[in-house]
C-alpha cells in the first residue's frame, strides 16, 4: 500500500469514527473527578477565543457538542467527550489560556488543572495545541509547549481560522509555524492548517487524531 493510500484509508477510518456516536460525558474541575484512566485521550489545548469548541464541533460534525462563547476565557474545566460506543477513545478540552484580565485566582486555579492533567494522567496520547492562524505563535503559546516538552507530552500544533487570511499568508505563517514547533522535543513533526468555517483540513485532522488514540 502507498502512503497516499494509507492516508486516504485513515482519513475515511477516522470519518467511519467520528460519524458514530460522539457524546459530552462531564466537566472535571479537578483530576479526581475525571472518568477511569482507561482508554486514550487526545486533548485540545489553545489561547482563549482561538476556535477551539468550533474545531471540536467540526471534527465531531456536531454543531452543539462543544459550547461556543463570545466571552473569552469561560470554560474553566476540562470537559470530557466520549468516541465510540463502548468507548474507543477521549476528547479533552482544555481550559482556554492567556485570556485578558481575568482574576489571578483563576489563573492560578487553571494552572494547577492544566499541570497536574499533563504531568498525572498516563492515557493521554497527545495534545493538539491550537494556533490562530491570524497571529501566530504567541510567548504564552511557546510557554505552553516547553512545559510539554518537559512533561514528555507528545504534541500536535494546529492551525485554527485559515479561511481569515490570504492563502499566500497562510502559507508563511504555516512555514513559521512549523520551524517554531520543530525547537521542541514533544512536538510532532507535522503542522495541520484548518478552517472550522469551511472545513478545511479537517479530514486530515480526524485522520491524527484517530492515529494518534490507537497508536497508528
Amino acid at each position: 500500500m502507498s502512503d497516499d493510500e494509507a492516508k486516504a484509508e485513515l482519513i475515511e477510518a477516522a470519518r467511519k469514527r467520528f460519524a458514530g456516536p460522539v457524546n459530552f460525558l462531564l466537566s472535571a474541575p479537578e483530576l479526581k473527578f475525571l472518568p477511569p484512566a482507561d482508554v486514550p485521550e487526545i486533548a485540545f489545548a489553545g489561547r482563549s477565543n482561538v476556535g477551539k469548541s468550533s474545531l471540536l464541533n467540526a471534527i465531531t460534525g456536531r454543531n452543539g457538542l462543544a459550547r461556543t462563547s463570545v466571552t473569552p476565557g469561560r470554560t474553566q474545566e476540562l470537559n470530557v467527550f466520549d468516541v465510540g460506543e463502548p468507548t474507543a477513545f477521549r476528547l479533552i478540552d482544555m481550559p482556554g489560556y492567556g485570556f485578558a484580565d481575568a482574576p489571578k485566582d483563576m489563573v492560578r486555579q487553571w494552572k494547577h488543572l492544566v499541570y497536574d492533567y499533563l504531568r498525572g494522567r498516563p492515557v493521554l496520547r497527545r495534545v493538539l495545541v491550537l494556533i490562530d492562524c491570524r497571529h501566530g505563535i504567541k510567548p504564552v503559546d511557546r510557554e505552553i509547549m516547553s512545559l510539554m516538552d518537559k512533561a514528555a507530552v507528545s504534541f500536535q500544533v494546529v492551525l485554527t481560522k485559515g479561511d481569515k487570511i490570504k492563502p499566500t499568508e497562510l502559507a508563511k505563517v504555516y512555514e513559521a509555524t512549523q520551524a517554531a514547533a520543530r525547537i521542541h522535543p514533544a512536538a510532532y513533526p507535522e503542522v495541520i492548517a484548518t478552517s472550522s468555517e469551511k472545513g478545511v483540513g479537517i479530514a486530515e485532522l480526524r485522520a491524527a487524531v484517530l492515529a494518534a488514540a490507537t497508536g497508528q
